[in-house]
């Protein structure tokens, strides 16, 4: 299940970064420009020119993406996969320094795959061309995704048990990560724990 973008995205803002958010359709624009929020049209199905195009000017891509529980292998394969490469690629045309890819717990991991194969593949290969391309990344692997209010309290390891953590929690990490050094050019699972998000970042 994908991260909601606009939980991100209100994050990033509460803490003075300047946001762009790229979009499908008008529906979507509605609820970022309520909080006053640019937002620029364009599809992971389409071409890499028209993401480059979205995010030219920005400096970091943060890739929340995700063809959602209630479709086929196809668009899995197409959004989490060929999405996450269109959106690398892009990345790597505009120079942005730093790539952040909200990634999915034991994507890095066959053995713990289970019944969700198709999506696992798609989100293992997706987090491999990001380790394999120029950009300084951070991978970040959250458990199941609860809409539930945050704790400010995770745990986070190169390899967790399955469990779970509020969508604003992973939104909390993200935001740190775009400035904690040691989390460039890193990945590991992120679930609720009990340690607040930056003490947990200084262990990676």
């Amino acid at each position: 299940m994908p991260l909601n973008k606009q939980i991100a995205v209100q994050r990033l803002v509460k803490n003075e970064h300047t946001i762009r958010a790229m979009i499908r359709n008008e529906e979507q624009a509605k609820a970022f420009k309520t909080i006053g929020i640019e937002t620029r049209h364009a599809d992971l199905e389409g071409s890499v020119e028209e993401i480059v195009e979205a995010a030219r000017g920005c400096d970091a891509f943060v890739f929340t993406a995700g063809s959602g529980g209630h479709t086929g292998a196809d668009k899995t394969i197409l959004i989490d996969l060929d999405g996450a490469a269109k959106s690398i690629e892009a990345a790597t045309i505009l120079g942005v320094n730093q790539f952040i890819m909200v990634s999915a717990i034991h994507a890095n991991k066959r053995e713990n795959w289970g019944s969700m194969k198709y999506y696992m593949t798609a989100k293992h290969h997706a987090d491999k061309i990001l380790e394999q391309s120029d950009l300084t990344y951070t991978i970040i692997r959250p458990g199941g995704l609860l809409n539930e209010p945050g704790t400010g309290n995770v745990s986070i390891a190169e390899d967790l048990p399955t469990s779970t953590i509020p969508r604003e929690d992973v939104a909390k990490t993200i935001l740190a990560t775009l400035t904690k050094e040691n989390t460039f050019n890193r990945s590991f699972d992120l679930v609720s724990g009990e340690d607040q998000v930056s003490d947990a970042l200084n262990r990676v």
